[in-house]
């Protein structure tokens, strides 16, 4: 007889009731005769919120994706909404995008809000998440939802919540609604849909945020230079396929190659192991396509375009993709010096970043004389600091993992403006006789060679999280006093909310929201920080080093001592 654990079980009864479809019944007892191990992760806890939402793997149980969990979400959403704005109508907009069920469970997300008496603006095919950030405003509602899963594999989905800033949820607001979900009963979810309360929206929307973009992704770029630029775009199956190309277009560019076999929208991303720009693997296709055309840039975005990937070709003509954090420094300089020359930089500006991303986007805002602001993985903590502080005008921002937004007119990372923008780059570039390569050089001149790299261990499962948690355990309690023959002179335990000068051992209190992240300074400028994926089952290892020296042998300088802090951390 196979056993289950008894609390195991009683979490399994639940769904062997009546209030669950039969099919959702049978799966299960299935898994209870001849799948233990994969019952035990579907039940052993509940779907959490992280950096980007609630993801997971799409089946039945309640650490799984399905009609019920997301079901559940909604209705606690319904209700809190309802506390948060009594006596007025409510309205939310909802958005989706290629992957696997997402139409359906958008729909039955939709239902769950018609049903609770709430306005539904649903789009009526997949959309990119920086759209529905946008129509969260446009359409002056409370609360957006899209579903999505961004860059996992294939049999994940997810559920992003936005509020009426178009920004995501942020504590403490966030754990009020896990607290309502929390409190409830699957069978308290009402799936009786009034069709009445559900609109469709297209085009009329598309229209505006097309406009928006180009408005703001737009710096006076000549005709000349526009049609000399030769862009390759790939979509990698997803949502930007529906507007990229076409503001690429109304901006003005002519000169565009859309990699055709990965155009088509599809959950199952047959050309890829893994549709994330930030993998190399990713772009081949359009890299190959860029050679043969000999094309300036390449340009991939995730499947819900909220990432993109860049390539430009180097010193010696090959094409070679930048890394989150470079192409973050290329266009938060460019935004700079744009409003400069423009005469717009009077102190009263900002541009944001993240704990983990390159000390580089300090050193341009003191560069430029304007505030620099630093959040927590995730923009919507970046997206937060433009609702905080109203009076000062956000310019740009990014984080590492090659997200990147322009303006506030989105809440959220925006792959679709910041392709435009940095076509804008290149096309300029071009145009004076350099290249976005050698722009990147330049700016490496001005404020020293940054090299970084992060290196993500995939833990699976309940066991991998156990293992993941014991990582952070030991990091935490017996932390580096060097690393790779540098002394540590500084560490910080997010989580703590407590900083350690060394040699001194003077603590001091960090102003930050709490979170698992551990980061480390050293004597050579390093900064080494390590965190839990909020998205994923994986330990994140963030490295960054640099040097203000100059000559042919500084990135290969750099590397060696990339790798020796690799070793260091035995994750090499």
């Amino acid at each position: 007889m196979i056993y289950v654990d008894p609390t195991i079980l009683e979490r399994v009864n639940k769904w062997l009731t009546p209030f669950f479809d039969d099919e959702t019944q049978h799966t299960i007892k299935e898994m209870i005769a001849h799948d233990p191990e994969g019952l035990e992760d579907s039940f052993y806890k509940n779907l959490a919120f992280g950096t980007g939402g609630m993801r997971g793997i799409m089946g039945v149980g309640d650490n799984r994706i399905n009609k019920y969990t997301l079901g559940k979400n909604t209705q606690g959403l319904s209700n809190y909404l309802k506390e948060q704005f009594p006596n007025q109508p409510i309205k939310v907009a909802i958005a989706y995008d290629c992957r696997h069920n997402s139409k359906e469970l958008a729909q039955v997300v939709a239902n769950v809000f018609s049903a609770n008496d709430i306005e539904v603006y649903l789009f009526s095919d997949l959309r990119p998440t920086p759209e529905l950030s946008f129509a969260v405003k446009h359409l002056n509602c409370q609360c957006g939802i899209v579903l999505t899963a961004s860059h996992n594999p294939p049999e994940y989905n997810g559920y992003k919540v936005y509020w009426e800033d178009g920004g995501q949820l942020v504590p403490p607001q966030d754990g009020e609604i896990i607290a309502e979900i929390n409190s409830l009963e699957y069978s308290d979810i009402n799936f009786e849909a009034n069709s009445e309360k559900i609109q469709l929206i297209d085009t009329d929307v598309d229209d505006a945020f097309a406009e928006a973009s180009i408005k703001n992704g737009s710096f006076n770029t000549s005709e000349k230079a526009k049609d000399n630029l030769k862009i390759v775009f790939t979509s990698l199956h997803g949502t930007s396929i529906t507007m990229i190309p076409r503001v690429l277009e109304d901006a003005g560019y002519k000169n565009v190659t859309i990699v055709e076999e990965q155009a088509k929208p599809d959950g199952d991303f047959p050309t890829v192991q893994s549709p994330n720009p930030e993998e190399p693997a990713a772009l081949k296709m359009a890299l190959d396509v860029a050679e043969k055309q000999g094309a300036d840039i390449v340009i991939g975005t995730d499947p819900d375009c909220d990432r993109l990937g860049i390539a430009v070709r180097d010193s010696n003509g090959k094409m070679t993709l930048l890394n989150g954090n470079q192409a973050m420094v290329l266009k938060t300089h460019f935004l700079l010096e744009q409003n400069k020359q423009a005469g717009k930089l009077n102190g009263t500006q900002f541009i944001a970043s993240t704990v983990v991303s390159t000390p580089m986007m300090q050193k341009l805002a003191e560069s430029y004389n304007v505030i620099y602001k630093e959040g927590l993985t995730g923009f919507k903590w970046i997206a937060k600091m433009v609702k905080d502080f109203p009076k000062l005008q956000f310019i740009g921002g990014g984080e590492e993992s090659f997200g990147f937004m322009v303006g506030d007119f989105v809440r959220d990372k925006d792959a679709v403006t910041a392709t435009l923008l940095a076509c804008e780059i290149a096309a300029q570039k071009k145009d004076d006789g350099s290249s976005m390569f050698y722009y990147l050089q330049s700016i490496y001149e001005e404020y020293g060679t940054y090299r970084e790299h992060l290196v993500s261990l995939v833990k699976k499962g309940k066991k991998g999280a156990e293992e993941i948690s014991e990582m952070m355990k030991t990091l935490r309690e017996d932390p580096f006093t060097e690393i790779a023959e540098s002394n540590v002179i500084r560490f910080e335990d997010l989580q703590k909310q407590e900083a350690v000068t060394f040699p001194s051992k003077t603590k001091e209190t960090l102003d930050i929201p709490k979170s698992n992240v551990l980061i480390y300074y050293t004597e050579d400028g390093s900064k080494i920080a390590m965190r839990p994926s909020g998205t994923e089952p994986k330990i994140k290892f963030y490295m960054s080093v640099n040097t203000t020296s100059k000559g042919d042998d500084v990135l290969e300088a750099l590397q060696n001592k990339i790798d020796k802090i690799s070793t260091h951390l035995k994750i090499k």
